[in-house]
């Protein structure tokens, strides 16, 4: 880098992300680079780092880099943290967004507050993917304490574990290991949800690649689809999460609605000599 970067530093319900914008010119950060950013002691520190790009069928491309420097597919906090970044700009209501998961559709429901419709989910072992066919409701798979996650795909694999409390839980430790099961060729979040009504979850997640987060979005929508499929809740739930609550709807349409607060931290610049070539 031989210039300063401007970046915003933005948060979903504590799900945190630096966030550059790559219209005017690209921004090719190499794995180092990207880790160096997300590191909470000697870079700014965040979940994800996000890059927003032209596209040309969508107002905008979103580009997700996990904490370790690797791309993700989906993040349904960090959508709706540019959809407000973009509203802010063009004063527009609703605004699409491109990721490689596919075309998301943004609406913003009042101050810092913004729906995204994450689309369908998929439940077919090799769209999660899993390393073989499998029931993806009943997944064979345990550690410790826990047992049986059912699977989905929300953009990117999903595995959710039904508990019935977090005191001897060592997710710090369980985390990873699951993470990295031999079940999940490309890896996976790891969810554990606690069910406290039909319309209410409360939940944690492991996300990939970054670790134990206060939110994942795309992990509340893993987290009440599962739920519905096992008979656990109604179709739309308040998800509670360390960092605070999203609302999620699944559709008739088998659409998945996220609605969520939006909140833009600081603004500044990343000096050149912070991130080597």
């Amino acid at each position: 880098m031989d210039a300063s970067l401007s970046f915003v530093k933005m948060h979903g319900a504590g799900n945190d992300f630096v966030v550059l914008d790559a219209r005017t010119h690209a921004i090719p950060l190499t794995t180092a680079q990207a880790t160096t950013i997300a590191d909470r002691r000697r870079g700014i520190g965040c979940d994800q780092i996000i890059l927003i790009e032209n596209a040309p069928t969508a107002d905008a491309f979103m580009r997700i880099l996990n904490a370790d420097g690797s791309e993700s597919g989906a993040c349904g906090n960090a959508t709706r943290c540019v959809a407000a970044l973009l509203a802010a700009e063009t004063g527009a209501r609703a605004l699409t967004i491109q990721t490689s998961a596919g075309i998301l559709a943004a609406t913003i429901k009042g101050p810092n507050l913004v729906e995204i419709d994450m689309g369908e989910p998929l439940f077919n072992w090799q769209d999660i993917p899993l390393l073989e066919p499998m029931d993806t409701l009943n997944l064979r798979l345990a550690l410790g304490p826990v047992e049986n996650p059912a699977a989905c795909s929300m953009g990117n694999p999903h595995a959710t574990f039904f508990i019935e409390d977090f005191k001897h839980l060592a997710l710090d430790s369980i985390g990873p290991r699951l993470e990295h099961a031999r079940i999940f060729p490309e890896r996976a979040n790891i969810g554990f949800a606690r069910i406290e009504g039909r319309g209410r979850i409360r939940l944690r997640v492991w996300e990939r690649g970054a670790g134990l987060t206060l939110a994942c979005g795309s992990g509340a929508c893993a987290a009440l689809v599962n739920a519905h499929r096992r008979g656990l809740t109604d179709r739309r739930a308040e998800i509670e999460m360390d960092g605070g609550i999203l609302t999620i709807t699944w559709r008739d349409d088998n659409h998945v609605l996220m609605e969520g607060p939006v909140a833009l931290v600081y603004e500044g610049t990343i000096a050149p000599e912070l991130l080597p070539a």
